[in-house]
């Protein structure tokens, strides 16, 4: 069964609502395209991150990764979400979208995330220790450098599985 925006609605059982509640969809329904993707200057600027400083992206190559990336964000997302339902859980973590990534055929991604997700909490849990020693003056707070390593990480990742395809 596929509900209105043609996705397939039933997952091992589950059945996603797609369509109305939240005021996340339109008054006929349908969920409106824009709340459906990635914003497409955030798409933009994280494609243009990668290129030389010279270089162009054309609307329609920003509007093809738009929806690319928020299919792909979407597979993995409901895949975790399998997961957390067939335990009984409501929250889906960190860890879920690893094994998600994993269990997709994604492990090199898997494996970075992981990485990340691992030093992302061990900051976090230095960061609290600080906070509650009172070590950290109000307002300088410290800031993680982990997204930028990972974003590069995994644009050279698909970088070179891009190559190794051509």
């Amino acid at each position: 069964m596929t509900d209105k925006i043609g996705i397939d609605s039933y997952r091992e059982g589950h059945k996603y609502d797609f369509g109305g509640g939240g005021g996340v969809s339109g008054e006929d329904g349908f969920i409106k395209e824009q709340e459906r993707l990635l914003p497409i200057a955030n798409v933009g600027r994280i494609m243009k991150q990668i290129l030389p400083p010279n270089a162009k992206v054309s609307k329609e190559a920003k509007e093809t990764m738009q929806e690319c990336v928020s299919e792909f964000i979407s597979f993995v997302t409901g895949e975790a979400s399998d997961k957390c339902h067939r335990e009984k859980r409501k929250t889906v973590n960190g860890d879920d979208i690893c094994w998600a990534l994993a269990t997709l055929g994604f492990d090199n991604y898997a494996e970075q995330l992981k990485r990340y997700l691992q030093r992302y909490r061990e900051q976090e849990g230095e960061r609290a220790n600080q906070h509650s020693a009172g070590n950290v003056p109000e307002g300088k707070e410290e800031t993680s450098s982990y997204r930028g390593e990972l974003h590069s990480s995994l644009s050279l990742g698909r970088f070179e599985r891009c190559k190794s395809i051509w």
